[in-house]
Formats: structure tokens, sequence, C-alpha cells
């Protein structure tokens, strides 16, 4: 009997996983506008950017209007240090009184650190981390967190590093499975960036409760085409359930060459600024997350230093812009 208990347990936590992060309808008219603030813009960690706490953030975030809230999972936001039963408890009250929705928490994976140390169980660590962090999530009244892969050391076959990194998110989907929680994979760390890539790993790991955050700035970033930006946003449809919207401007470097008395070209460095101001065709991508009926929230961060400073003033009206942009898209 106990082995019966147990099965349908699993089966209950892995379907109760699917359904806390709704995949696309496939209707347009099923898409709607729900707005998110992620506290990473608040957290005071880019040159010249406001630090507010938590519970400054969250009267913030309802100040501003926006519908809920990411909450970066390490300091000095909320980390599994510093937050214990009794201030889960106290924390998910106070966003139940400020009528705020807790998106999902942002994890901080990267699953091939350490593999030039393999005495080190790097890989059960994260997966353990993980775990923590699902109990968090579960404790405060969400179902997701965000996480990332890994990014890519020097020296290490590929393929090594890509195992790495399927076995980690497959051990960390497990544990998260029992709190019922979602992991939904952004694409940001170099191992599976691309759309192709990332699909494929997804289709590989094949659990219910490893999803998609699909976001248009890495694709853009990586110079592909408006074309190819909106296709990876239909190609990752079956697994669609989060996205974090941010707007950079390009800002070029050059190395002086003295023997040339000329300027060589560098990569440019990145710098952010409202959405629709930057290089990033929101339009195009907001569009295809319409088309394919995506039911998740368009989750805003400021995460890099930001056009006009990082005052308390510059980072609410840059926040401000982010609603009435994506408010056209209703």
């Amino acid at each position: 009997m106990s082995k019966i208990l147990s099965a349908l347990l699993f089966i209950f936590a892995c379907f109760s996983a699917v359904y806390a992060q709704q995949t696309p309808t496939g209707k347009s008219a099923d898409f709607k506008v729900k707005t998110c603030l992620h506290s990473i813009g608040y957290a005071g960690l880019w040159r010249g950017q406001a630090q507010l706490s938590v519970d400054e953030f969250l009267v913030k975030a309802k100040e501003l209007g926006f519908d809920g809230v990411m909450l970066m999972a390490k300091r000095p936001h909320l980390s599994l240090l510093d937050y214990d039963k009794e201030a889960r408890a106290k924390l998910k009250k106070r966003m139940a009184d400020l009528g705020l929705t807790l998106v999902g928490l942002a994890g901080y994976s990267d699953f091939t650190a350490g593999i030039d140390k393999p005495g080190i169980p790097h890989t059960e660590i994260q997966a353990a981390y993980i775990g923590q962090l699902a109990e968090l999530a579960s404790d405060l009244g969400t179902k997701m967190i965000r996480i990332f892969t890994g990014y890519e050391r020097t020296g290490v076959p590929y393929d090594k590093q890509y195992a790495l990194v399927v076995e980690g998110i497959t051990l960390g989907a497990r544990e998260a499975r029992k709190y019922g929680v979602t992991l939904v994979v952004q694409n940001h760390h170099d191992i599976a960036l691309h759309h192709d890539a990332m699909y494929w790993m997804l289709k590989e790991i094949n659990l219910p409760n490893v999803m998609a955050g699909w976001d248009a700035w890495s694709p853009t970033l990586e110079g592909l085409p408006k074309a190819e930006i909106r296709a990876s946003v239909l190609k990752m449809k079956p697994y669609l359930v989060n996205t974090i919207i941010a707007d950079y401007v390009t800002m070029p470097r050059y190395h002086y060459e003295n023997h040339l008395t000329n300027y060589v070209a560098d990569k440019p460095v990145m710098r952010a600024t409202a959405v629709g101001e930057g290089i990033i065709d929101y339009d195009n991508f907001i569009g295809a997350l319409k088309e394919i009926g995506y039911q998740g929230y368009l989750v805003y961060e400021m995460c890099e230093v930001l056009d006009g400073g990082g005052s308390i003033a510059n980072l609410d009206a840059t926040a401000k812009k982010f609603i009435q942009y994506v408010k056209k898209f209703e």
C-alpha cells in the first residue's frame, strides 16, 4: 500500500508542478498583460543603483502599479540564510496584505562551476540548494523558481559540461518536485543559450516541472535577426512560462594602437535603458508572445548601469515606462 501511495504522491507532485505554470494556449485572445517587477532593480548591485529592503521594494512595486513581484533569492534580498519559517510567514502575509502576487523566486545556479575539481560534489550541492529554494518558494506561496544552466569553462570538453548541466537540472527538479515547484530555465548562461539548444535540452531532460523562461535580450545580443527571434518564441512555445524583459543601448569600445596611429574596435558594453528606447525589438517579441497565447507574467528588471542613474526617482520613472509600454499589447 505504501508503494502505491508513494507512486500517487509522485504523480500528484508532477502534475501540480505542471499546472502551476500554464504553457501558451495557442490563442492570441488568451494573452493578458500581467506585469511583474524583479527586485534586482532595487538591490544596489549596479554602480550608482539605490538599494531598498525587501519590504521597501514590495511597497514600491505596489505604488508603481505592478501586479506581482519576483524576489532575488540572495542577499541583500531573500537569502536562505536570513529567512526562517517565522520570517517566511510574515513575508507571505505582507505580500497578501499589499495585494501582490509572488510570481517566482530568482535562483542563481551554475552547474558547470567546479567542474575542474571533481572531488567536490558541486552538482549535488546546487541541487540541494535548489531544493531549499523550492521549500522557501512553497512557504511563500509561489510555485516557480528561475534558474540558470552553466557558464562554459575553457579546457573542458563541451559535452561533459552539457551533461553536467542536464544532470544538475534533473537532480534539482527532483528536489523541487517535493514541493510542487517548477524550475524555469532562463536563456542567460552559455550552455544551451540558443533556442534550438535550449529546446533540445528541455526535451532531453523531459520533466514536467522543468520549463523555459525565454527572454528577448539574449538572442538580440547574440545577433539573431528579427525573424529568428520571433521564430524562437514559436519554437519554445511548449515550454514557455516566463519571460524577463530588459532593454539596452550599445556603448562602442575601441583600443588605440600606437604603431598604427589608429583604433581597433572591441566588443561594445551594454547599458540599461527604458523598454522601447534600446536595441531590443519588443514589439516583435511581445507580439510573438501574444500570437502563441502566452500565459505568464512580463517580468521587468533593471539589471545594468541605467540611463539616467540609479536614484530611486529614476528607477521608478523607468519602471513606470515599462508598464506604459506593455499596456499597448492589451
